[in-house]
C-alpha cells in the first residue's frame, strides 16, 4: 500500500518521535509513505482565527499535491488532519469557498482527495486481525487511557472517524496488542495544545486533570495520536508539580511507539528516549524483562 504521507511540522522537530515510530510502524507493515515534494504548513492551529479562505487555502495547497501523486493522504497529527478535513469539507460544499481556494493557490481543487490519520489506516484499510498477526510481543495487560483529544473526532459531520463523545478506535489497537484499556471519562478532553504559548496557566490546568483523571482510572501509561496533545501532557507535568506539587510521573506514548514495540522494532528506532517523562517501565512490561 502507498500513501501521500503529510507530516506537518512539528514531525522534524519537536514530535521527530512520532515521526519516527509512524514511519518505522508503516515499514515493518508494508507501508509506502511519501512526503509530498514542496509540502507546506497547514495552518493548523491558529489560520482558522484569521481568515477562512485562508484556513482553507493552506492545507488545500498540500491536498492538491496528493492529488497530483494519486494517492490517499495520511496524516499523524490531530490538528492536521482536522485542517485538511474540514478544508476538504468547505471546498466540497461551496462552489463560492471552491473558486477563492482556487484562486489563492493557482489551480483548480474540487476537495476529493481522501483524507485519512495513520490510526484509521492501520484500522480499516490495514485491519486489526493483519496486525495481530504480525506482532511478536504483547503489551502485557498493560493499563493504558486511550486519549483522543479534542480534533481527532470532532466535528463527527466533518471528521466522520469514530464517536465524538465516546471513540474506541484506539482502545481496540490497545486492546489488539494485549493491553488493557481503560474506561476513563476525559478520553475527548482538550489538553490545551493552541494555547501551550500563549496560556500556561490554562493549559496547566487541563493537563492536571486529564492526568489525574487518568491515574484515578488505573493507568500506567496514556496513549496518543497527536503531536499536540503528547507534547503538552508530556512536558507540563513539570510545571503541574512546580504550581500544584501534585506529581504524576505518567508516560505519554504515542499509540504507534506502543505498536511498534509490540512489532518487535527497538525503542531507539521509535523514538522512545525522546520523551520527558520515561517509558522505561512500560518498555521492560513489553519487552519481558
Amino acid at each position: 500500500m502507498k500513501y501521500a504521507y503529510f507530516p506537518g511540522c512539528s514531525a522534524h522537530s519537536t514530535a521527530r518521535d512520532s515521526h519516527m515510530s509512524t514511519l518505522a510502524v508503516a515499514h515493518a507493515l508494508d507501508i509506502e509513505m511519501v512526503e509530498p515534494i514542496g509540502w507546506s504548513c497547514c495552518g493548523a492551529t491558529a489560520a482558522h482565527q484569521t481568515g477562512r479562505v485562508l484556513a482553507a487555502a493552506l492545507p488545500a495547497a498540500n491536498l492538491v499535491l496528493a492529488q497530483h501523486m494519486g494517492m490517499d493522504m495520511v496524516a499523524t497529527c490531530a490538528a492536521c488532519y482536522n485542517r485538511l478535513k474540514i478544508a476538504n469539507f468547505e471546498i466540497s460544499h461551496s462552489p463560492e469557498m471552491r473558486e477563492h481556494v482556487s484562486d489563492a493557490i493557482g489551480r483548480d481543487y474540487d476537495g476529493s482527495v481522501r483524507v485519512i490519520h495513520f490510526v484509521e489506516l492501520l484500522i480499516k484499510d490495514i485491519g486489526l486481525k493483519s496486525i495481530r498477526s504480525k506482532l511478536k510481543k504483547s503489551l502485557d495487560n498493560l493499563k493504558v487511557a486511550c486519549f483522543y483529544g479534542c480534533l481527532l473526532v470532532r466535528p463527527h459531520d466533518v471528521m466522520q472517524f469514530d464517536d465524538p463523545e465516546n471513540p474506541t478506535s484506539l482502545d481496540n489497537l490497545v486492546n489488539m496488542m494485549g493491553g488493557e484499556s481503560l474506561d476513563w471519562p476525559h478520553k475527548v478532553e482538550c489538553c490545551g495544545g493552541g494555547l501551550s504559548l500563549t496560556r500556561t496557566d490554562v493549559v496547566i490546568r487541563l493537563t492536571d486533570s486529564i492526568l489525574a483523571m487518568a491515574q484515578e482510572s488505573g493507568a500506567e501509561c496514556i496513549a496518543v495520536a497527536c503531536p499536540m496533545c503528547q507534547s503538552n501532557l508530556d512536558m507540563r507535568q513539570k510545571d503541574i508539580t512546580k504550581a500544584t506539587g501534585r506529581k504524576y510521573n505518567m508516560p505519554i506514548i504515542y499509540t504507534t511507539q506502543l505498536l511498534g514495540l509490540c512489532l518487535g522494532l527497538s525503542p531507539k528506532e521509535l523514538g522512545l528516549e525522546k520523551l520527558i517523562v520515561p517509558a522505561d517501565k512500560i518498555i521492560e512490561v513489553i519487552e519481558g524483562k
